[in-house]
Formats: structure tokens, sequence, C-alpha cells
């Protein structure tokens, strides 16, 4: 059982009559000869990372060894919501915990990477602090983003400094959805369509970490992006569907990474690191290194 776009993976549940999950478990299975047993205990480890790391983020206030980044999860998710609901405000905080553990050097999963690694668990996490669903179904959900993913990084790819932000916070924001529908109940179709809203309104996102550090603005985009990834979910599960195919939009993402100048493909050679303030801060931490 192989897949290698959305088309596919979508033929495969129809005629298998299987979950978006359950496809992706038993191609696992075929692939890497383990049992379904043993590919749900790796599964449960990758959850309990992201938990712990989502846990520390929340309660620290330490600022990273840069100063850029610290404590925004802890302002956020401590205090009331103003505008959101609480579980987006959840999803919000639970992003900006994340990637602030990986900007200190913290453990955390590569969901796809590590400078995107707060998307997913923020998302994720969110909805089953609210709903509470059952830890099997958490654990599908997992595999479920890790499938979406997959196909992004077959056709397309998931490094920014070789396809942009969109690349990185792109792919995760639509695993992220996809996680969050499936947990949702919705459909494969839906599904596909969560992940195909999420990673299309983000074609073109620049890579420009200031004075090449993945903290700004990585930390506060994973936050807004984890609760971003909700909305697109929901967008799905509503019947809503992108006009354009999902294997269209991924290959418009390959497209459009390969026409995005170097400059904002990670080399922090333009946009917010070559504003006047990113400069200055690039100066002044190459300063403190000496």
């Amino acid at each position: 059982m192989n897949f290698h776009t959305y088309k596919d993976l979508l033929a495969l549940t129809e005629v298998e009559g299987l979950t978006i999950a359950e496809v992706a478990i038993q191609m696992e299975m075929e692939k890497s000869e383990k049992s379904r047993e043993a590919l749900f205990v790796q599964m449960e480890e990758v959850l309990a990372v992201m938990e712990a790391a989502a846990a520390e983020g929340l309660k620290s206030q330490e600022k990273s060894l840069s100063g850029l980044s610290g404590g925004d999860a802890v302002k956020m998710g401590n205090n009331p919501a103003r505008v959101v609901d609480t579980l987006t405000r959840d999803a919000v905080a639970i992003g900006l915990a994340v990637n602030e553990i990986s900007a200190s050097q913290g453990r955390i999963v590569a969901c796809p990477t590590a400078g995107s690694c707060g998307i997913l668990p923020g998302a994720l996490l969110a909805f089953v602090k609210h709903r509470k669903p059952p830890k099997e179904r958490i654990l599908e959900a997992l595999f479920t983003a890790g499938a979406i993913g997959q196909i992004i990084e077959h056709n397309a790819c998931v490094s920014g400094a070789e396809g942009g932000c969109q690349a990185e916070c792109g792919s995760a924001a639509a695993m992220a959805a996809a996680a969050v529908a499936d947990l949702a109940g919705g459909t494969p179709k839906e599904i596909i369509q969560g992940a195909t809203l999420a990673i299309k309104n983000l074609l073109g996102l620049a890579c420009d970490p200031v004075a090449g550090l993945v903290e700004v603005p990585c930390v506060k985009r994973n936050g807004i992006l984890a609760g971003y990834s909700l909305i697109a979910a929901e967008m799905a599960l509503q019947g809503i569907e992108s006009a354009i195919p999902p294997d269209e939009v991924i290959e418009a993402m390959y497209q459009i990474g390969k026409m995005l100048p170097a400059a904002i493909r990670e080399t922090a050679e333009g946009g917010l690191a070559t504003t006047p303030t990113g400069l200055a801060l690039a100066v002044r931490l190459s300063e403190l290194r000496c």
C-alpha cells in the first residue's frame, strides 16, 4: 500500500474503506516491517515529547540565549481570552510554548521541522484539552498528519532554505489542520481539504529569520498558525473546499518555492532580517558572541 499524491491517498481510503490514518499505518507497517503495536508505541513517544515541551513552555518565563524569545506563552496562556475563544487561545499559547522550548535548545518533535515544531502540537493539544478524545484517536490523528506531510515532502519540500517558510510553517499548518479535522470526525476528503486550505493561504511565505536564528518571526508565527490551523479545519468540516485541487496546490507550492529569491529562503539576507531593527539585533548578537 503506497501513495504519493492526495488523489492516491483519497482513492485508497475509498477503495479499501479505510481512514487516512489506517492507510498511513498499513503503509508504514509494510515499509518498516514493524507491528501495528510497535508503531503506536513509537507514536505515543512522539506525543509524550510534544506534551512535555508544551507543559514546560507554558510555565517558563526564561529568555532564550539570544534574548529574542521566551515568556510569551505564559502571557498568552495565563490571561483570559479577550477576542478569540479559549480553544483558539490555548492553541496559540501551546504553539508559542513549544517553539520557545525549541529556541532554548529544549527537546521537541520536528513536525515537520524544528522551526515549525509548535504548530501541530498547538492545534492538536489544545483540541485534546477541550474535547478530550480517546488516546488512540489522538495517535491516529498524528498518523494522519504524517501522511499529509509525507505527500508535501514528496511533491514539494518542507525546508525553509529550499522553499521558504511556506515549506516549513505552511506544511506544519496543513498537518495540524488535518489532525484536528480527523479528531473532529472529518471524512478523508474533509481532512485533505483542511490541509489544502491551510497551505494554499500561506503560499509564498518568506523565511527571513532575524540574525539567522529561528526565533523572530518564527516563535510568534508558530503560535499564530496553530490558531490558524483550527480555522482551516473548521472551514473544511463545514463543507468549504479549495477551488484549486489539493495536488495542484502542492505543485504551485513547489513552483513558488523555486521562484522565491534566496534572500527570503532562510539566509537572513532579506525581509524582516534586513529591517533597521533586524540588522541592529544581528549586530548586537554578533558582539555578544565575541
